[in-house]
């Protein structure tokens, strides 16, 4: 029975590793989503064979009750509010990681009470690491919803939130010693624990600007995944421990990608507060003052005139894209300019959207092809002999200054040369700023117009205007 399970786990490993191959191609994510899922299911079993569980019942209805919940999130959830549910998902794996650390250590304590032999230093300090991790990830979690939903704004007490964050992490060290050292803690201490790391999970992620919340949800994922793999050596459980360091390991690479993609260093989004924080005031003037007088407006008729005689069109979406609930509407758009014999592209910035991969998933959900989502690499030189250049809802990531101005907050961030196509076409509800906090230069450009409007109406009424040209 035991060389069964561990050869289940080496499958499962197997399974999750191709799983993890397969989701870093659009064409290839269906099935390497279901690859997991199969690898996932092969270490349930494996693990309850393992153990020997005989409940069988009781866990047989747990999973019936949380796989309709999942069901039901998975198609009740709009794209819009993705990010939000990977943040909670992350917070609920570094929850139970938490319980079931805590809980082990309550069962062994209550043990050694009753004359059974004392657990090993190595042993406890998992369980230590556990529930620090899994308390940290799953307040912060909690935080980065709440920012990322709106409910929280960008604090303007960073120092104030760092300083709790410090004397957290400091009180927790002592309370880890504590537990470590001493062979029958008492209970205090745990509790202790879980308090002072529940907090500084909620320090750690509050003084972060909701900019950076993308990179804050990338590294969440991974500290669920290290809190899983500590989880794993408390029950001495190999699948979890391979599991979980497969989790860890991919959302720390996720979380440098995206680092890079917005040229800032990890330090600097955990201890550099927000950027681009300014008073709500003092943005509207100088956006006015910025844009006074230098925007040129169009409507979707004049898009439709535009688009009449283009060859090489680029669609460029965004978190607009995504609010608007526009990409069957740019799906219609784009068939009507190829009938007409135009060759029609998708630009693909890294952290386009709230969460990598975001614009990928909500454009195939309208059925584009996989080969026309071209990512920034492959599109920036395209884009000088692009016609027109339509950027639906996106701000930050198509922003000139980022490469010519040496004073911006976003300069040697990594854009997507809109600019440089031969017509810009901006369709966007209103000259509020992104996550940034400043305005766009993208707007004023010569070659650049506006469609003020939402995303989805702008476009199905050019559309409508084209096929009556």
């Amino acid at each position: 029975m035991f060389a069964l399970v561990n050869l289940s786990y080496l499958t499962a490993a197997v399974l999750f590793i191709l799983g993890i191959k397969g989701m870093t191609k659009p064409k290839t994510a269906v099935r390497g989503n279901q690859i997991a899922a199969i690898g996932m299911l092969i270490a349930v079993v494996a693990a309850l064979l393992h153990h020997q569980i005989v409940g069988f019942t009781t866990i047989i209805a747990g999973m019936v009750i949380g796989g309709s919940i999942g069901a039901w999130l998975a198609r009740k959830t709009a794209m819009t509010s993705m990010p939000e549910l990977v943040a909670s998902l992350n917070g609920i794996g570094g929850g139970a990681s938490l319980a079931v650390a805590a809980s082990t250590w309550l069962t062994a304590l209550g043990a050694q009470s009753a004359g059974a032999a004392q657990a090993g230093t190595a042993w406890t300090l998992a369980i230590v690491v556990s529930i620090a991790i899994g308390a940290i990830t799953l307040t912060g979690s909690v935080v980065a919803v709440l920012k990322l939903k709106g409910n929280v704004g960008d604090s303007r007490r960073a120092r104030q939130w760092q300083a709790v964050a410090v004397l957290s992490l400091v009180g927790v060290l002592i309370c880890g010693l504590l537990l470590v050292s001493q062979s029958q803690a008492p209970q205090q201490v745990l509790l202790g624990l879980v308090a002072l790391c529940l907090l500084l999970g909620i320090g750690l992620v509050q003084p972060i600007g909701g900019a950076d919340m993308p990179v804050v949800v990338a590294l969440l994922n991974a500290y669920s995944g290290l809190a899983g793999a500590s989880t794993g050596f408390v029950l001495e459980n190999q699948g979890l421990i391979i599991t979980g360091s497969l989790v860890g390991a991919s959302g720390l690479i996720l979380t440098a990608v995206m680092c890079k993609a917005m040229n800032r260093s990890l330090p600097n989004v955990l201890f550099g507060g927000a950027f681009g924080q300014s008073s709500g005031t003092e943005s509207t003037t100088n956006d006015d003052e910025f844009y006074a007088g230098k925007v040129k407006y169009a409507t979707p008729d004049d898009l439709a005139m535009l688009l009449d005689g283009a060859r090489n069109v680029v669609m460029v979406p965004g978190y607009g894209l995504a609010v608007a609930q526009a990409q069957h509407a740019v799906k219609e758009l784009a068939n009507q300019l190829e009938s007409r014999g135009a060759k029609v592209n998708y630009a693909i910035h890294p952290v386009a959207g709230r969460m990598p991969g975001h614009m990928n998933v909500l454009l195939a959900e309208a059925e584009i092809p996989y080969d026309q989502l071209k990512d920034m690499d492959s599109i920036n030189p395209e884009l000088p002999q692009a016609d027109v250049a339509i950027v639906l809802g996106a701000n930050d990531v198509v922003n000139p200054s980022a490469a010519e101005e040496p004073s911006s907050p976003i300069y040697g961030m990594p854009i997507l040369n809109v600019h440089k196509a031969k017509t810009v076409v901006v369709v966007k509800r209103s000259l509020s700023p992104g996550f940034a906090g400043i305005p766009n230069s993208l707007f004023i450009r010569d070659n650049s117009l506006m469609v003020k409007g939402d995303a989805k109406d702008v476009l199905q009424s050019t559309t409508s205007a084209i096929k009556e040209l």
